[in-house]
């Protein structure tokens, strides 16, 4: 296995950044990006090596500027400053950054795993600080038929029937 970089949590730092402050730079690394989206929606659909090779001819000249747009500016900038967090942030992880413009199978951002499991992680949160241990046993019974592919309406009956008490000190 191996790291591919999110550019959504890229775009997300600088745009957070030149949302709160202002940030010329940041608003102009924002626009520098959108391009690479707008590549990924005219390839989306289509086999790997296809979009490989649109990748190298379109977004890796786009990535390798954005890269030395960074490297221009950081040397510029207070260390201590947001901005300068934000560049060192995208410069140490650009080799996972670099990796989806040269395999077809790697997605720019991972928002389409992140919107499925959305539903998983937001029930299960509320679950676990509804106060109460059965609410931690509904939602392991829910959720459990739910990411092995089985109905959870199944275990309704089940779940009923629980008494709801605390565990004995002992029993943690």
């Amino acid at each position: 296995m191996t790291l591919a970089g999110c550019w959504a949590h890229a775009r997300r730092k600088f745009f957070d950044l030149q949302a709160s402050d202002g940030s010329p730079f940041a608003s102009a690394v924002v626009k520098a990006m959108a391009p690479l989206w707008a590549i990924e929606e005219d390839i989306r659909g289509h086999g790997a090596e296809l979009r490989a090779s649109i990748r190298a001819e379109r977004s890796r000249p786009i990535v390798a500027e954005l890269f030395a747009m960074l490297e221009r500016e950081l040397p510029r900038l207070s260390g201590k400053s947001k901005l300068a967090e934000i560049i060192r942030y995208t410069l140490s992880r650009r080799a996972a950054f670099e990796r989806f413009p040269a395999d077809g199978r790697i997605e720019i951002d991972s928002n389409i795993v992140e919107r499925a499991i959305r539903p998983q992680t937001v029930t299960r949160k509320n679950a676990l600080f509804a106060g109460s241990d059965g609410g931690g046993r509904a939602w392991a019974t829910i959720a459990t038929p739910c990411l092995a592919g089985t109905d959870p309406e199944a275990y309704r009956p089940r779940l009923a029937k629980q008494p709801d008490r605390r565990p004995h000190a002992m029993e943690f």
